[in-house]
């Protein structure tokens, strides 16, 4: 007997959550021993599931590791980069943008994960390549096809959209983000960090903003 469409829907939901619930589980093994000392076993209590359940949904600690980078990645890149075409303020766009990036990426769970991808990038490459196309790629594509439809609109002069979304975003983050993450520093002022995000919207205005005529 084929199931309803309603109990289809409730299938894939149920184990939405349930694939939900190990991850959570296993971002806070992985958070507090680092990739290489966490097992499934851990993993599975601190998830509250069974090790034959985890191993259900997860063939090894690798793909539960970048199911966990993925779905960071993914969520931050969706909620930073909605960016309105329609709103013809660019200043205010790339502002609110900048400032909403760099607090994403100062924010601890995220600097861990960056260190946990980089401390496995050697052996595992697999995950940093990962971790770079749905992070900062993903973002960087969202902010180019922005850049691109301001091109169309006479309100930017930007021949490398793309190559333009990346030296925005660097300009961004760099000057605040790398002491936190290589340094350990804590995070500088929010004055200093809306500094910085005017500098980098300022230099890009300059240099993409159409000439007068």
């Amino acid at each position: 007997m084929q199931p309803t469409p309603a109990e289809t829907s409730l299938h894939a939901a149920l184990d939405s959550a349930k694939r939900r619930q190990i991850v959570d589980g296993a971002r806070q093994v992985f958070l507090a021993q680092g990739f290489d000392a966490a097992s499934m076993g851990e993993i599975a209590r601190a998830a509250g599931v069974s090790k034959g359940t985890l191993y259900v949904y997860f063939e090894s600690k690798e793909e539960l590791f970048a199911a966990l980078v993925k779905s960071q990645c993914a969520l931050t890149a969706e909620r930073l980069f909605e960016l309105d075409v329609d709103n013809h303020d660019l200043r205010d766009v790339l502002t609110r943008l900048g400032l909403s990036f760099v607090a994403a990426m100062i924010e601890p769970r995220h600097v861990a994960t960056i260190r946990m991808v980089i401390g496995s990038a050697d052996r595992k490459p697999e995950i940093g390549r990962l971790f770079v196309e749905a992070g900062p790629r993903a973002g960087v594509r969202r902010l180019s096809k922005w850049v691109e439809a301001k091109v169309a609109q006479g309100e930017l002069d930007c021949r490398d959209p793309d190559l333009a979304a990346w030296q925005f975003l660097t300009m961004c983050h760099t000057a605040v983000t790398m002491p936190v993450l290589v340094g350990g520093e804590a995070p500088p002022p929010q004055e200093r960090i809306a500094y910085v995000v005017d500098s980098a919207v300022e230099t890009f205005l300059r240099a993409f903003t159409p000439a007068a005529s």
